[in-house]
């Protein structure tokens, strides 16, 4: 399985805070491992590694959907890094989290997986599929998947709804006005250093 199931908590510990993977924090600030204290200086490369890592563990992907992501985004106009990120974004699971109705990003998947999320009006269960703005995000017409979302909303992973999103909380429902802009994105990155990581393979 090339999804991350083990500790969450040890990958925080290594790359920093991922608001998308979980949201508890570590006690300990360094990193996991018998030499986590006293880690050496990182070569170029580790930094770089460091940062695809933080994208690959926060939005759920695996190496090879990301490296599928970077092609597609240097094919797209504009700033590869930036277009990246806004791929990433604008997945249907990423959405849901931000709306806050799911803690997590992996929580988010297994809403879309089991089919408690519509997009205009049908039911989506693919968590990659890609927001498009004018696209309208809602829960399911169902009891379970109602009392799932409104239990969720009571402690969103987020606080706050990025600008692109609007959302009614009475209906469930959230309307995509356009796509993110970067300072939008909850997470700490700098996205050319992973462009730079990928660009023999990409």
């Amino acid at each position: 399985m090339s999804r991350y199931r083990g500790p969450r908590l040890r990958v925080t510990r290594r790359l920093g805070e991922l608001p998308g993977l979980t949201r508890k924090s570590a006690k300990r600030q360094y990193p996991p491992g018998q030499h986590g204290q006293a880690r050496k200086k990182r070569s170029e490369y580790a930094i770089r590694l460091e940062e695809k890592q933080k994208l690959r563990f926060n939005y759920g992907v695996s190496e090879r959907q990301l490296l599928r992501y970077v092609r597609k985004a240097r094919r797209a106009a504009g700033s590869t890094g930036q277009v990246l990120l806004q791929l990433l974004e604008m997945r249907l699971d990423n959405t849901v989290f931000r709306l806050g109705m799911a803690p997590t990003v992996p929580g988010a998947r297994q809403l879309v997986n089991h089919g408690h999320i519509t997009v205009n009006g049908q039911v989506v269960d693919i968590p990659s599929y890609q927001c498009k703005p004018g696209d309208v995000v809602g829960v399911r017409d169902t009891s379970r998947s109602r009392q799932l979302v409104e239990n969720n909303l009571q402690s969103p992973g987020l606080s706050y709804v990025p600008s692109h999103l609007e959302f009614d909380k009475n209906k469930l429902q959230a309307k995509v006005n356009s796509v993110v802009e970067r300072e939008w994105v909850a997470l700490n990155i700098n996205e050319l250093l992973v462009v730079e990581y990928y660009s023999r393979q990409a």
